[in-house]
């Protein structure tokens, strides 16, 4: 299956995927009876006519599932959406799963998502969140190397802790957090995953998770070109 890098370390790899626009124009009709074999234009209007009027429980009989490996910044943004998608998809089940990596389980040597020089963000002139313009080189130098050195100790103690007998449950605690990979599986219906889409590849979303975002899409978006151009809204 195809698999995207993103940031550093980063990835996100589509592991299996379940539908197409098909489904979506099959999962409409059968209100009437009806059935199409192959996807003809008037198919592709139906397909427009249900994203534009909001009738999304068609796109939730498409099934998408990722493998992702991401800071922990950017999976705990992600999560959002997998505890509210029940109320999103209208029922008490979600179609939605998510299954993460665990320290309290594996020992494997941590990764980091470690910025370079050149992709530290300045705050934001008029907002509490989200960042502004690119750091100066020599701020930027300053900051990578300041990090480098905090997860190295950080290590360097989870690494001592483990020796010493510590459970792997507990020696966690030394690791800095926000920036360490963690590996999980996203299953999603196609509607979770446009409303995904369009939240995190705007403007103002995070870049880091704006990366992911793209990675998503271009693995998607041969596998169901009409339904995400139309849930996307695009022109």
């Amino acid at each position: 299956m195809s698999t995207k890098e993103v940031l550093d370390k980063g990835y996100v790899r589509l592991v299996n995927h379940m539908g197409s626009d098909l489904t979506v124009v099959n999962a409409a009709r059968v209100s009437y009876a009806k059935e199409s074999k192959e996807l003809s234009e008037k198919d592709r209007r139906l397909i427009k006519f249900l994203a534009r009027e909001g009738h999304t429980s068609p796109f939730r009989h498409v099934i998408v599932q990722f493998e992702v490996y991401a800071p922990l910044m950017v999976a705990r943004q992600w999560w959002k959406y997998v505890i509210g998608s029940a109320q999103f998809e209208g029922s008490g089940d979600s179609l939605g799963a998510w299954n993460e990596s665990s320290r309290r389980y594996i020992t494997e040597e941590p990764a980091f998502y470690i910025p370079n020089s050149k992709e530290w963000r300045s705050k934001p002139e008029n907002s509490k969140q989200g960042s502004g313009e690119i750091l100066p080189e020599d701020i930027g130098v300053k900051l990578s190397k300041e990090l480098l050195e905090y997860i190295e100790i950080g290590i360097r103690k989870y690494e001592s802790a483990l020796e010493d007998g510590l459970c792997a449950e507990q020696a966690r605690l030394f690791l800095p957090a926000y920036g360490m990979y963690v590996r999980w599986y996203w299953t999603a219906s196609l509607q979770s995953v446009c409303h995904f889409l369009n939240q995190r590849l705007e403007h103002d979303a995070q870049k880091e998770i704006q990366e992911y975002a793209k990675a998503i899409l271009e693995l998607s978006k041969p596998l169901y070109p009409s339904s995400i151009s139309e849930l996307m809204g695009e022109k």
